[in-house]
């Protein structure tokens, strides 16, 4: 078979990789892997600050999740050490990249690699989406099931984390009154939720 069909085939693995936090806690239909990156990738498209490279952050979220079409989405709740998984995750992406020319297989190794490090601004930015997208996405599973305060700890998972503007911090500061003021919770519309989170996305290191 063809290196590039192959590279696509298991590229396309991640859309039957299912997120795993979602799974342990029972989710019907739960995201794939290449659910969660999509929408990081277009986060990053709406990135006004000209400080960073869009096109780099756009790059970045398409790539960090890669090795998962063969190793899985690893949870904290799998008990394995930052370590094994960083070690079973670099040697996916070494067989994956394996697959490409040289330049590409150089530049999606070095992306993935400088996300893991987050060894640049960019990197920095993009793992802020990367826990963004997530709490969007508890967002709207508690919607969708109308039990807002049911997914509590992917939010308080990511305090501290969301630093880039002020508006970061209005998020999580929202998501704590979704959780304590349940009774005034409205699903109905597009929710404050939504609002502020497309501020973030938007000026984001702004």
């Amino acid at each position: 078979m063809d290196n590039m069909l192959q590279f696509m085939k298991l590229v396309g693995q991640l859309k039957r990789v299912p997120r795993t936090g979602w799974v342990y806690r029972n989710i019907k239909h739960p995201e794939s892997v290449s659910d969660h990156m999509y929408r990081m990738s277009m986060m990053a498209l709406t990135i006004k600050d000209i400080t960073v490279s869009k096109e780099r952050c756009m790059k970045l979220a398409l790539v960090h999740d890669l090795a998962e079409c063969i190793v899985g989405d690893i949870a904290p709740a799998d008990n394995v050490s930052k370590a094994e998984k960083h070690r079973r995750e670099k040697e996916a992406m070494v067989h994956i990249t394996g697959l490409l020319d040289d330049g590409l297989r150089k530049e999606i190794y070095s992306l993935w690699e400088e996300y893991e490090t987050q060894s640049s601004p960019e990197a920095k930015l993009v793992k802020e989406l990367d826990q963004l997208e997530m709490i969007l996405q508890a967002h709207e599973y508690e919607e969708l099931e109308r039990k807002p305060g049911r997914l509590q700890e992917f939010f308080t998972s990511t305090e501290g984390l969301i630093t880039s503007t002020s508006s970061g911090s209005k998020y999580i500061s929202n998501s704590k009154k979704r959780s304590t003021n349940q009774e005034n919770h409205c699903y109905h519309g597009k929710s404050k939720m939504y609002q502020t989170c497309s501020t973030v996305a938007v000026h984001s290191h702004k």
